[in-house]
């Protein structure tokens, strides 16, 4: 909670009147004095993708941009305004690596805090199981470093950079059986 009072307080001012007299209203919202407006801090829509193929393989890519630059992680990123989580994932995954998928399937979600811009960006981060036709069209593109076919049985999850991320990789493979059932 401690830690959401200090994402509030990058907000010195009412976002609807500009009034400096806008103070924390609670562990998640800051109150205008003035105008009566509350700002709620939720977390940013965020999706990543266990891309496999039917070889028994798993996309990763490393990551161009910090945080965590130049460690593993998985295609993905915010979701826009306007979009579903699965149009979200397909963009991402083609933006990041050229692949286009189809019928993205939910796997799970957690909770994350991500470093944009010196400023700690609550996110819910959810995960896809997704298929291509085209695995052999990969390229890495966007803030993607490279991208390549990794065996699954062979992914280590602590090379994943991002926390979220690297817990999703140690669920998905401690449950890949599960996971991989059409």
């Amino acid at each position: 909670m401690g830690q959401m009072t200090s994402r509030l307080s990058f907000f010195k001012f009412c976002p609807h009147c500009g009034s400096a007299r806008f103070v924390d209203n609670d562990f998640k919202s800051r109150h205008c004095l003035d105008c009566g407006f509350v700002y709620y801090i939720n977390p940013s829509a965020a999706t990543a993708a266990f891309v496999v193929d039917g070889d028994g393989r798993m996309l990763v890519v490393r990551r161009k941009l910090d945080p965590a630059k130049g460690t593993l992680d998985l295609p993905g990123g915010f979701s826009d305004v306007g979009e579903s989580l699965e149009e979200g994932i397909a963009r991402e995954v083609m933006e990041e690596t050229g692949l286009e998928v189809s019928d993205p399937r939910f796997l799970f979600s957690l909770p994350n805090d991500y470093l944009y811009s010196g400023f700690h960006v609550p996110t819910l981060d959810s995960f896809f199981l997704c298929r291509t036709r085209n695995a052999t069209a990969v390229h890495a593109a966007d803030d993607a470093a490279s991208a390549e076919w990794v065996d699954i049985g062979s992914v280590r999850a602590e090379l994943f950079g991002l926390a979220s991320v690297r817990k999703a990789v140690t669920e998905f493979l401690r449950n890949t059986s599960k996971y991989l059932k059409k």
